[in-house]
């Protein structure tokens, strides 16, 4: 069968959507030149390619290894602890380690394996601890006691964690040793990692772009081989784009299915664990479904992860753009290519067949996200007064003071306030109209998607983006955004790299089949070699 090119049609985008989209497209335009040149001097500084072999397995094979005794845990975490020395000066990655008490954790394992291998127990301590001795990094906001818990906000700075995330906790009780906590925004509010207390996180691919957010310090550590495992969060892309522009794999599960105990922001509305996720981020396919399945702990038979799922029996939805408008910056073709190849080769290939329907709803994808969002009670106003909750600070003077120096919030958490008091211009009495065509979506590309369906989707319109371009590139985020709005499970898949930068797409699939989205993960990282080592 002939993969259908047809696009998608033009829409109607409301007026004050299509105002900010084009003068954030034409800024973008004049100002492009400006970041390549800032960029360019940063160019010269550069990840240094990885010589430890052991950095390079997955943390399946990191696991077997230590249970077998090829190696001991103590190797496995000093290799891990001497790569991020190597590598975070350049990062900015890591907000507070804990290299010594980790070294301690592993010799203790070690000391124990040698116990249970005496006494013929190891495949019992593979059930009960199938991580046992592996390594592992903590997004900040998603809590590590006894460690940093500011989430990049100034107003919380000294503030520490007083009992792990649950998620966090049951990765500890699967027999991994905890390494540190990573960078985010400021209140993981926004898509790339920088924030007034801990500074700007760097991709290890090209220093001078952005690793994205708000697990870019986690993203970056995996994709330089200085962490094996992540545990990490997304409410608006903030697990996938990350993996994206650090040539990762990420997985946003179906909401609910993973404790979200812990996260720090955190909010009352019954919505909010509909739309937040805590998930696992890796370099190697194969241990997604392991992490997810330890994360998820009790609800984890809810995904059947154990259940076989032939990829020739799959359908293969696939789309290269949302619209064709003047208002939205274009998908970068070499993302609509990877798009277009892992169709290719998932029907030719592998047998699976193709489906050509589009969902033309998607055009929406913007008016959608930012309705169905901001109807949530009790979100964050990063104006607000911290010591005088009941006054509101003057948005345009706390613009004014973080330019001169004196501000207390980041850029992005201020154009966060913007975005929550202005709604894109969108008009009040039209967001219950989004809204409703938001859940006719997700009723149709539930029911179109069924159980054997995926989508082939991009995670945004850009590769990594130079650092504070950021505001300029803010549309292409409505491709991962809507997904948290609409509760479906999406995995992000690397499929290569475009002068010098990684390319992927996201796998998404029908609520709680999210054994779809890691199968067909797993079978493009064998089709397009996954995770490509710093060379």
């Amino acid at each position: 069968m002939k993969i259908e090119r047809t696009g998608p049609t033009v829409y109607k985008m409301e007026v004050g959507v299509r105002i900010v989209g084009i003068i954030l497209r034409v800024l973008n335009f004049i100002l492009a030149p400006l970041f390549w040149l800032r960029g360019r001097k940063n160019d010269s500084l550069r990840v240094q390619p990885i010589q430890d072999t052991v950095l390079l397995q997955s943390a399946s094979e990191l696991a077997a290894a230590i249970r077998s005794g090829k190696l001991s845990s103590e190797e496995v975490v000093t290799s891990f602890i001497e790569r991020i020395k190597e590598v975070n000066p350049l990062l900015n990655a890591v907000v507070q380690e804990i290299f010594s008490t980790a070294i301690a954790q592993a010799k203790e394992i070690d000391l124990m394996l040698q116990e249970v291998r005496i006494k013929g127990q190891i495949d019992e301590l593979m059930l009960t601890k199938p991580l046992l001795g592996v390594p592992f990094t903590v997004k900040e906001s998603c809590s590590l006691s006894g460690m940093s818990n500011s989430v990049g906000c100034l107003e919380h700075q000294g503030r520490v964690a007083l009992k792990d995330g649950d998620a966090v906790n049951l990765v500890k009780r699967a027999g991994a040793i905890p390494l540190l906590v990573s960078n985010t925004p400021e209140l993981c509010l926004g898509w790339e990692t920088t924030n007034l207390l801990n500074g700007t996180t760097n991709n290890p691919y090209r220093l001078s772009t952005t690793p994205g957010g708000s697990s870019g310090g986690e993203a970056a550590l995996l994709a330089s081989g200085a962490s094996p495992l992540s545990v990490s969060s997304d409410i608006a892309g903030s697990i996938r784009i990350p993996a994206a522009y650090c040539g990762v794999f990420g997985h946003k599960p179906t909401p609910g299915v993973i404790s979200i105990e812990g996260h720090v922001p955190t909010l009352t509305d019954e919505n909010y664990p509909k739309f937040l996720t805590v998930g696992p981020m890796t370099r190697h396919a194969e241990d997604l479904p392991l992490l997810l399945s330890i994360m998820a702990a009790d609800e984890a038979h809810k995904l059947n992860l154990h259940k076989p799922v032939p990829v020739n029996q799959l359908r293969i939805y696939h789309m290269t753009e949302a619209a064709k408008t003047a208002a939205l910056l274009g998908v970068h073709p070499a993302i609509q290519n990877a798009v277009r190849k892992a169709t290719d080769y998932l029907h030719n290939k592998c047998g699976a067949a193709l489906c050509d329907e589009k969902f033309k709803e998607l055009e929406e994808s913007v008016e959608m996200s930012v309705s169905v969002f901001f109807a949530m009670k009790d979100i964050p106003n990063m104006l607000q007064d911290p010591l005088d909750p009941k006054h509101e600070k003057n948005l345009l003077m706390e613009i004014i003071k973080y330019f001169s120096g004196n501000g207390s919030r980041s850029l992005q958490a201020l154009g966060f306030a913007l975005l929550r008091e202005k709604l894109l211009f969108i008009p009040r009495r039209r967001l219950k109209h989004h809204r409703e065509r938001a859940s006719r979506l997700k009723t149709i590309m539930t029911e179109k998607l069924g159980t054997d369906g995926v989508f082939l989707y991009p995670v945004h319109s850009s590769l990594a983006h130079y650092h504070h371009q950021v505001f300029l590139r803010a549309s292409g985020v409505m491709y991962s955004m809507l997904f948290n709005v609409l509760g479906f499970p999406a995995t992000v898949v690397p499929m290569g790299m475009h002068q010098g930068l990684p390319v992927a797409i996201q796998v998404i699939a029908a609520p709680y089949q999210d054994r779809l989205c890691l199968a067909v993960a797993k079978q493009l990282e064998e089709g397009f070699g996954g995770w490509q080592p710093i060379v």
